[in-house]
């Protein structure tokens, strides 16, 4: 029966062609917006390499700070950061690993009469016991050389072509922000939307040209605390947030601050945090729901007008339906096959979307757009896609072909839906 309802369908499509345009027309466009949008949020939030154990890190990505008359969001200072986190790993078992690091800042270099802009990052040795990096040449500098201020440093692949010409770069000096690094290691180009690990140039923390990042509560420090199971999270952020509660134990008090709030968050939850201005707790359940609700909004238009074409197409096939009613077929053997053909359309659609969504994501990694952009449609997202598809074609397919089955046998034959 399944092999007679696909026969009946292609025939079917290939009837009406102008219909069967604007139908895919329609679902492919749709498709390629969703999946793209769902190809860069998997490009942010998902793990993958070098932040490979992104499935049991949280991290503290920014604070609030409140007094009688003054308010702070933002990034941390590395005192406070420290003053937090460092003791982590010894006092609260279930964490592996704590790190604290900078968000990149522009900095310039001169080379042969030109001027290099990099992203430099700021990190401690721990960093590179989080994270994941895959080593083209040498290794990450360690917590011995954030500890005694070594000048060395780790650029990813781009940096050694523009310094180096692509040639090997383990213990060349570049110069950079007024300051000379010795390289230890090169590893691949970072996208800059994953914001843990992003930067063209690694450096030692201490390397700062000043100390006062040491004492700082209010700056552009993150940190990422690496538990030793996921199951672990719960306990981690209860101890966190109870620290941040616990304000008077970590700011100074000729500070001025009485409050301080912020957490340890996945990255969805941090997102969240930010997304509602909400630092007292994440609401990473709230932003979930809204992403759905956005996605269900910007589907609907297309989902009623693929109600309204399949409508029309039916409608011309009423005699079609007197006929089969006429000889014996149940309301639910046309359903059935009336949907199928609309989950035929709806997967042709979804497949030359998919084919869009790849030709526009791709165009977007040579773009440039977005620095080391990466964009891919795996498995994650293509099921995501899939799962798009088969609502359209339920979605828009089941009211048309229950109303259509309902019809009355000679009303059918003579042509009329009503």
């Amino acid at each position: 029966m399944l092999k007679n309802y696909l026969k009946i369908a292609l025939k079917v499509l290939l009837r009406r062609k102008f219909f069967t345009f604007i139908s895919l027309f329609g679902i492919s466009v749709t498709l390629v917006v969703l999946m793209v949008a769902s190809a860069m949020l998997d490009h942010i939030l998902a793990p993958q390499a070098p932040e490979v154990r992104g499935d049991r890190t949280l991290g503290i990505y920014q604070i609030a700070l409140r007094s009688e008359n003054r308010g702070y969001s933002g990034g941390a200072g590395y005192g406070l950061l420290h003053r937090i986190v460092s003791k982590l790993p010894a006092e609260v078992p279930a964490v592996e690993k704590v790190s604290i690091f900078s968000t990149p800042t522009t900095a310039n270099s001169y080379v042969d009469g030109r001027i290099i802009r990099s992203y430099l990052k700021n990190t401690d040795g721990e960093f590179w016991q989080i994270l994941g990096f895959e080593f083209l040449e040498g290794g990450p500098f360690t917590p011995d050389d954030d500890k005694n201020a070594r000048f060395v440093a780790v650029i990813n692949e781009t940096t050694r072509e523009r310094f180096f010409g692509g040639g090997s770069a383990v213990g060349k000096t570049i110069e950079i922000d007024e300051q000379r690094f010795r390289v230890v290691g090169v590893v691949p180009d970072v996208p800059i939307l994953r914001i843990v690990s992003f930067a063209d140039v690694w450096v030692p923390n201490s390397t700062f040209k000043s100390q006062s990042y040491r004492t700082d509560i209010q700056g552009r420090f993150m940190a990422a605390i690496l538990a030793r199971d996921r199951a672990d999270f719960p306990a981690i952020k209860a101890e966190v947030e109870s620290r941040f509660r616990d304000a008077e134990l970590y700011l100074p008090p000729q500070s001025g601050w009485k409050t301080l709030r912020g957490g340890a968050d996945t990255l969805f939850e941090a997102v969240s945090r930010l997304t509602f201005g909400d630092m007292e707790e994440s609401l990473a359940g709230r932003l979930l729901v809204t992403l759905i609700v956005l996605a269900v909004l910007f589907m609907i238009l297309p989902t009623v007008n693929l109600v309204n074409i399949n409508l029309s197409r039916i409608l011309d096939r009423a005699s079609e339906i007197g006929v089969r009613k006429a000889f014996g077929a149940s309301s639910r053997t046309l359903v059935g096959q009336f949907v199928v053909e609309n989950l035929i359309l709806t997967l042709v659609g979804g497949a030359i979307g998919f084919v869009l969504a790849a030709a526009v994501l791709s165009a977007l990694n040579a773009s440039g757009i977005i620095p080391y952009a990466n964009f891919q449609l795996n498995a994650r997202v293509f099921l995501y896609g899939l799962a798009l598809a088969l609502f359209f074609g339920l979605f828009s397919g089941v009211y048309p072909a229950w109303k259509m089955s309902r019809l009355h046998p000679v009303q059918a034959l003579r042509g009329r839906s009503v």
